[in-house]
């Protein structure tokens, strides 16, 4: 988003409005709207896992100014892993992380003195794909048997997905797939491109381009194999949480509102909207991949955490041996806010 600024001076009385906010090329984000000089917009710096089409909900607030009618300047910085996220918001570096909330459990059993807690869910269904290096219209999961499979980090979110399908559907991922887990999602479709794998797990707008480039084809959903899962949250340390309750609010309203509205628009006016945020893309490439997400129910109506979606998130994590042991709901997931956003 371009910067622009207006200064009007009228005899003694002056007034500035700024209309604050740009897309930076490292992927470091402020979004703004028009406000005067008297309110004072709290900055609130937002660690996302990834920049994906995935959480469109996200960028069409940003893209509409509603976090700035809350009151907060918002910066987004693009960590490419939720660990990399984790660390970044338990360092204070960043205030909010936006990734798969196994990291706050995670982090939990690690004994953190400061909890970082969820309080609001984004989205229900996973976000990725398996890319094939040819068509394959009838595919089949048992496909993958004896593959070499990019699979993403070992313990993140897409990972164990991928992993509790291939479980669901009978085949063993240890000794069935040849799965790589040494690379982290964020650079898998480049690995893949570059000729590791016979398919990679990829998530939007990736896998859309490998497409493109014809290094790949899309030919199953995650997101419609594994059912509703909890995939991505904020979270923020339990201390920024008791200091800072109106912000959090705000933010969470904000979303909201982003949410409404990608539940009751079409694929092209999202697509318009949050395009600025994926320049590299042209309208079309960014409407379809909407679309494909759409299609999925991959938005929940409401940002609020359910007790049910926190346990089949253990139930996961339990399946790839992630869990020491369950972590009372109460103790890393605050639905407060979230419920005062949906009324």
């Amino acid at each position: 988003m371009k910067k622009l600024t207006a200064l009007l001076c009228l005899g003694v009385l002056a007034m500035s409005l700024f209309f604050t906010g740009c897309q930076e090329e490292d992927n470091s984000k402020e979004t703004g709207g028009e406000v005067s000089e008297r309110e004072e917009l709290k900055k609130v710096t937002l660690n996302e896992v990834a920049h994906s089409i995935f959480y469109a909900p996200q960028y069409v607030a940003i893209e509409e100014g509603y976090f700035v009618e809350e009151g907060i300047k918002l910066e987004v910085v693009t960590g490419f892993g939720a660990d990399k996220v984790m660390a970044s918001v338990l360092s204070g570096e960043s205030d909010i992380g936006f990734m798969g909330s196994e990291s706050s459990i995670y982090a939990y059993q690690q004994g953190a003195n400061d909890p970082v807690i969820n309080f609001a869910q984004l989205t229900q269904r996973a976000g990725n794909f398996i890319v094939a290096r040819e068509e394959m219209p009838d595919f089949q999961w048992t496909d993958l048997i004896g593959k070499d499979v990019l699979g993403g980090r070992k313990s993140g979110m897409p990972e164990m997905v991928f992993e509790y399908i291939l479980k669901e559907k009978g085949i063993d991922p240890d000794k069935d797939v040849n799965i790589d887990r040494s690379i982290d999602f964020g650079s898998t479709a480049a690995a893949f491109a570059g000729g590791q794998g016979e398919f990679s797990v990829e998530f939007e707008p990736s896998a859309t381009a490998l497409e493109q480039e014809g290094a790949g084809y899309v030919v199953a959903s995650c997101g419609v194999e594994s059912g509703y899962v909890p995939y991505t949250a904020y979270s923020v340390k339990e201390s920024y949480i008791e200091e800072n309750p109106e912000i959090i609010q705000g933010f969470t309203n904000a979303l909201q509102r982003g949410m409404d509205y990608v539940n009751s628009h079409t694929p092209e006016e999202i697509a318009r909207i949050i395009q600025p945020q994926f320049k590299e893309n042209d309208l079309e490439t960014v409407t379809r991949i909407v679309e494909r997400y759409q299609e999925q129910d991959t938005w929940k109506e409401n940002l609020i955490f359910e007790e049910e979606s926190f346990e089949l998130l253990q139930d996961i994590l339990d399946s790839a041996g992630e869990l020491e042991e369950r972590v009372p709901y109460e103790e890393l997931v605050d639905v407060t806010y979230a419920q005062k956003a949906a009324k």
